[in-house]
């Protein structure tokens, strides 16, 4: 039944994808600002209680259901996996920019490839080089897919249902709309936020990780794993992208010109300069790993059934 969930809800979102912007986001944003207004006082304690309130009574709700479907038809329960899983993940949430920017910059339009980069990271890049948004665009595909569907599959896998699911898109929102921000607005709130995501990542991002390097150079992708990515800030981030670097044979990282500053960042690979051409790279590695997490799946309910 897990393979089926995953494949179809793929499947759905291929052929119509879900607006995530008005029915995922729009809805967690309400939700954050609710209790953002009501508990926001700068405290970290204020937070956990906050992220416990908003987070915790979903993932313990999709698992309650998910159980008392499966006692009425596992098929009924079925169907309640598929629709949390197309509202939770996605190839289309990805591919949408990585696809325009990838068609710009083999059609030499760098200063639409930069308006695109800038939209998808949320900063300015107007002063990029061709090579600085392909290794962006590299970056954010590899850590987008990650997020939108590597994760996803393993922690539906590990939790009861579709909780797994709504806690990892859940964390994920919330780490984005508060663990991120940094003022006096916000203050210490968006700490344990930022320490749940860490966490409940630590896990996903390394099996992703791997996932790279086995369909990919492994030789290399484990070195830069093991050596490069501890020098990357956020290091669930880093090992994605180190592996993924390893595994294309791709140089990522490196400074970039971001908001009229220039952004220091450690060297992530030891390969190539990022060409276009590794961009096509980037869609076949993301897609092998995809049919490696298929073919697992497959032979533990392989294995399940034998038992």
């Amino acid at each position: 039944m897990t393979l089926f969930s995953l494949v179809l809800a793929l499947i759905l979102e291929q052929f119509r994808p879900l607006n995530a912007a008005k029915y995922l986001h729009q809805p967690l944003d309400a939700l954050g600002h609710f209790f953002e207004s009501r508990f926001n006082d700068g405290q970290a304690s204020h937070g956990i209680i906050a992220w416990c309130l908003m987070v915790i009574p979903p993932v313990v709700l999709s698992a309650v259901v998910y159980w008392l479907l499966y006692q009425i038809h596992p098929v009924v329960a079925f169907v309640f996996n598929v629709a949390v899983l197309y509202y939770t993940m996605g190839f289309r949430h990805v591919s949408h920019y990585f696809t325009r920017i990838h068609a710009a910059l083999r059609a030499q339009d760098l200063p639409r490839a930069r308006e695109l980069i800038g939209q998808w990271r949320g900063h300015l890049h107007e002063l990029s080089s061709t090579q600085e948004v392909t290794r962006l665009t590299i970056e954010q595909g590899l850590v987008g897919a990650h997020r939108q569907v590597f994760a996803i599959i393993v922690l539906f896998v590990i939790f009861p249902g579709p909780s797994g699911a709504v806690l990892y898109r859940m964390a994920a929102h919330f780490d984005k709309a508060w663990g991120a921000r940094i003022g006096p607005a916000i203050g210490d709130f968006g700490g344990f936020a930022r320490r749940a995501f860490y966490y409940i990542e630590w896990l996903p991002a390394r099996i992703t990780a791997m996932a790279f390097s086995i369909v990919g150079d492994f030789e290399d992708a484990a070195y830069c794993w093991r050596v490069q990515a501890p020098e990357w800030p956020d290091r669930n981030e880093g090992v994605l992208l180190a592996a993924g670097a390893g595994a294309l044979g791709v140089r990522l990282g490196m400074p970039i010109h971001q908001s009229g500053e220039v952004i220091e960042r450690p060297d992530l690979g030891t390969g190539d300069d990022a060409e276009v051409e590794y961009l096509q790279s980037t869609v076949g590695l993301v897609r092998r790993t995809l049919v490696l997490n298929v073919l697992i799946l497959l032979l533990l309910g392989i294995t399940r059934l034998a038992s």
